[in-house]
């Protein structure tokens, strides 16, 4: 059985995939980079591990419901995109297993099953395995979003990509949401991608460092006020273990830079 890799998504701006947007292209890069997953793989993963910036717990705590519903968890957006569907089925024995994992880390975790995946699991997947058949565990962000505290989930968790387990963070690489669209999102956007991509590719110990203080980054925190968007990445470049992290995709949408990063 082949290593898989783990990989720190965009998903994009709500339900932007299934919807008309102006210009009209300006989410098909994007999604190209999504639907282009699965065939950039080793082989089919038995499982999804996602880590959504949508979700966060007391705990890190992991949606155990074996049909989860689909959480729309975005407002404003044209009546259809709340009727979108993707019915992926759950991994409860998934589940079982990353709190195993988690618990011989020493991380306290929790499960529950009465929440849906929200979006930024559905709308990328839906992209990237519009088929809706990988069993697929949402993960949630631990509150205090500590850099630290994630890198480590993502450690305990590394074995699961030697078992056929495919981790996913899912974000977006800036997330200044009055900034975009703006003149000073692309200098901003810019500067701060350029310091994470030298960031993910550097040697474990130094890219740890690097993203514990990841605030301290030129424009870090102007490109994220809030980084509950950049934590899945933590988590995936903590199961990444001594595997290189590189640009897997760039594009500027809505007048900033955003990035995905593959390691593995």
């Amino acid at each position: 059985m082949s290593t898989l890799p783990t990989i720190y998504l965009p998903h994009g701006g709500g339900p932007c995939f299934f919807m008309d947007w102006s210009p009209p292209d300006a989410w098909t890069p994007m999604a190209d980079y999504l639907r282009s997953i699965p065939a950039s793989l080793p082989e089919t993963p038995k499982a999804l591990l996602v880590v959504s910036g949508h979700w966060e717990e007391d705990l890190p705590t992991v949606l155990s419901a074996p049909k989860p519903a689909l959480y729309y968890d975005y407002s404003g957006f044209p009546p259809h995109t709340y009727t979108l569907q993707w019915p992926a089925p759950g991994a409860p024995a998934l589940a079982d297993r990353v709190l195993g994992l988690l618990g011989k880390a020493g991380i306290p975790a929790a499960a529950r099953a009465d929440r849906g995946f929200d979006h930024g699991v559905f709308i990328p997947l839906k992209v990237a395995f519009p088929t809706a058949n990988v069993p697929t565990l949402q993960l949630s962000l631990q509150a205090g979003l500590d850099p630290a505290v994630h890198q480590a989930i993502g450690r305990a968790l590394a074995p699961l990509r030697d078992e056929g387990v495919l981790i996913l963070g899912s974000g977006m690489s800036f997330h200044n949401m009055r900034m975009f669209n703006q003149a000073e999102a692309l200098p901003v956007s810019r500067t701060f991608d350029t310091w994470l991509e030298d960031a993910v590719q550097s040697p474990r110990d130094e890219r740890t460092d690097l993203l514990n203080r990841w605030w301290r980054a030129p424009a870090g925190r102007e490109a994220h006020p809030r980084e509950e968007h950049l934590m899945p990445l933590m988590v995936v470049a903590g199961a990444a273990q001594e595997d290189r992290g590189h640009v897997a995709f760039r594009d500027t949408v809505m007048g900033a830079v955003v990035s995905a990063v593959r390691f593995g």
